[in-house]
């Protein structure tokens, strides 16, 4: 598999390196597009950008952690475009602290799930956020991070 991630950085917040960050999303899709050439788009907002895409997308009041556009695009079209993921670098480190995560597993959780949910996963259903939580465990601990759902409950991630 080819896998080009274009990242865009808009805000000041520190962020991930570029490197880590692609490595996170290989991982992820590991197993989900064996032989495909695969193109990501990772933008990385501040609050205010990030509440504005929550708002007009999901019709909810301020920033959220992670959102994700999978491409809409004809497949008779052959484009390799996977989808679009905005990350809001404030939100995810506030959340670090205050969940007590080091920041660098917050942000590879943050990166695998947004990259999940273009490859179709969700978590609006309990038995689907059972699912897509087991195979986001998976793939941190084969990058040798820990559990990101310690004390997190289904019904505490879905009303985020």
């Amino acid at each position: 598999m080819s896998l080009t991630v274009d990242i865009q950085c808009a805000s000041a917040e520190p962020v991930p390196d570029e490197d880590d960050i692609r490595r996170w999303i290989d991982a992820a899709l590991a197993g989900h597009r064996d032989g495909q050439e695969t193109e990501i788009s990772l933008r990385l907002v501040d609050r205010e950008e990030m509440a504005g895409l929550n708002s007009r997308y999901r019709g909810k009041p301020g920033p959220t952690n992670v959102l994700s556009f999978p491409s809409d695009l004809p497949p008779e079209l052959g484009l390799p475009l996977l989808g679009d993921i905005v990350i809001c670098a404030p939100v995810v480190a506030a959340e670090a602290a205050e969940q007590h995560k080091p920041p660098r597993a917050h942000w590879a959780h943050m990166t695998v799930h947004g990259t999940l949910h273009l490859l179709g996963y969700d978590h609006i259903e309990a038995a689907e956020a059972a699912a897509m939580e087991a195979l986001e465990t998976r793939i941190l601990a084969s990058l040798d991070f820990p559990c990101p759902y310690g004390g997190d409950t289904v019904k505490e991630h879905n009303a985020r």
